[in-house]
């Protein structure tokens, strides 16, 4: 280990002795899956009791309304849970910004609901345990010990954790921008991209495209050259945008929705489709990508075409300042004794948002474990300490004029 201050020292050991697993014991069985509003009330509940521990200004936020486009073509508006936003002291000279989130990807319904010790003290399995009820325990824990520091002064920050992470954060995308304004850098507390602590690098972009396609019907014995098969458009588009891959971007046709009785033409059909692109250019080629290919096929098969969607995570390549900050942190982690490195990924979250305010955002800060979206997830128990530690002097020497 590296030499410490002794006020650095007081704050790691600080961070460490809070009681995170029994935060996440507690918080990991309450099912917050995305659509699950109820469950993300009482979620929300339970995070603003914890986080009234600090300092500053705490509101649950409600979220933007979204429009999502059903299998008929119709569009209703979707509602998300509160987002919890806190605010410390934000006249400080030093602003950060953390963030997390509160849904999982386990629904209302959904067979994975309980913890399960997979190695007795050492292991947990459960739902949203790595991905991120435990990394909001490290955030946690990491304030609580800046807030026992004397450098607390120095500090400003503000928190967002979010109700709707894991479909995209539509619905908290304009409170994170809003938050991420004048900040020198943010951390957010996804789960480590491997087992062994390994960060998450640069990032791709993200975009979640539907593409209404609306032909004609006909009899599909009597009259079929009357029709205009929405069903084939949609097909033919999926075909056309599979097919227009560059090296920077990937594109993943989905889903197709709509088709009528076998003997009826169809009028109707919406494909789903997700791109990534790597880097901005590669994101304008792909919007060019996908006019080129709409009007084309709308052309060719006389029908029209409505495009809904677009890139809600912008690619988040490595910058400069990033790597600055990445580089601290490793230094943060040698100091402590853990061994930091980052790769690039093909996930998104929150980080992306925050790349693309010009804030540079270390997302993977939260706890190690693994095989999360799985009814195998799991959390090393081990690691809230570590990165609770590892968070807690990260911040203290961003504000001693580190990054």
């Amino acid at each position: 280990m590296g030499a410490l201050s002794s006020t650095e020292q007081d704050a790691v050991e600080t961070a460490s002795a809070e009681p995170m697993l029994a935060q996440v014991e507690a918080w990991a069985p309450v099912n917050s899956g995305t659509g699950n509003l109820e469950g993300l009330e009482v979620m929300a509940g339970l995070l603003g009791d914890a986080f009234s521990a600090l300092p500053g200004k705490l509101n649950l936020d409600d979220a933007s309304v979204v429009e999502a486009v059903e299998a008929d073509g119709s569009k209703r508006a979707i509602g998300y849970g509160k987002n919890l936003h806190l605010t410390v002291r934000p006249d400080a000279p030093v602003q950060l910004l953390l963030t997390g989130h509160m849904d999982t990807v386990f629904a209302k319904d959904h067979p994975f609901q309980a913890l399960t010790w997979l190695e007795p003290g050492k292991v947990l399995g459960g739902p949203g345990v790595a991905d991120m009820k435990g990394g909001i325990a490290v955030m946690l824990a990491a304030l609580k010990a800046v807030e026992a520091s004397p450098e607390r002064g120095a500090i400003g920050y503000e928190v967002v954790l979010n109700s709707d992470e894991e479909t995209g954060s539509a619905g908290s995308a304009a409170l994170i921008a809003q938050a991420a304004q004048g900040k020198r850098a943010a951390l957010t507390y996804e789960p480590a991209a491997l087992p062994d602590g390994t960060l998450a690098g640069a990032r791709p972009g993200s975009g979640n495209f539907s593409f209404v396609i609306k032909g004609r019907s006909a009899h599909a014995g009597r009259n079929p050259e009357d029709g205009r098969n929405a069903v084939v458009a949609a097909a033919e588009l999926a075909l056309r945008l599979a097919h227009s891959k560059t090296p920077g971007l990937s594109i993943n046709p989905a889903k197709i929705d709509g088709g009528s009785p076998n003997n009826v033409v169809p009028d109707h059909a919406i494909l789903r489709a997700n791109l990534r692109p790597l880097t901005g250019d590669d994101q304008e080629i792909a919007q060019r990508l996908i006019a080129n290919a709409v009007e084309q096929v709308a052309k060719e098969h006389d029908v029209y075409i409505e495009v809904h969607g677009g890139f809600g995570r912008p690619p988040k390549p490595m910058t400069g300042e990033a790597e600055v900050l990445f580089h601290l942190v490793r230094k943060a982690g040698a100091d402590l004794g853990q061994a930091i490195a980052w790769q690039p990924t093909g996930g998104v979250c929150d980080g992306n948002n925050i790349a693309a305010c010009g804030v540079p955002v270390v997302d993977t800060m939260g706890v190690r474990g693994g095989k999360i979206h799985s009814m195998e997830e799991y959390l090393i128990v081990e690691s809230l300490a570590e990165r609770a530690a590892l968070s807690a002097l990260t911040i203290l020497r961003l504000a001693g004029g580190g990054a």
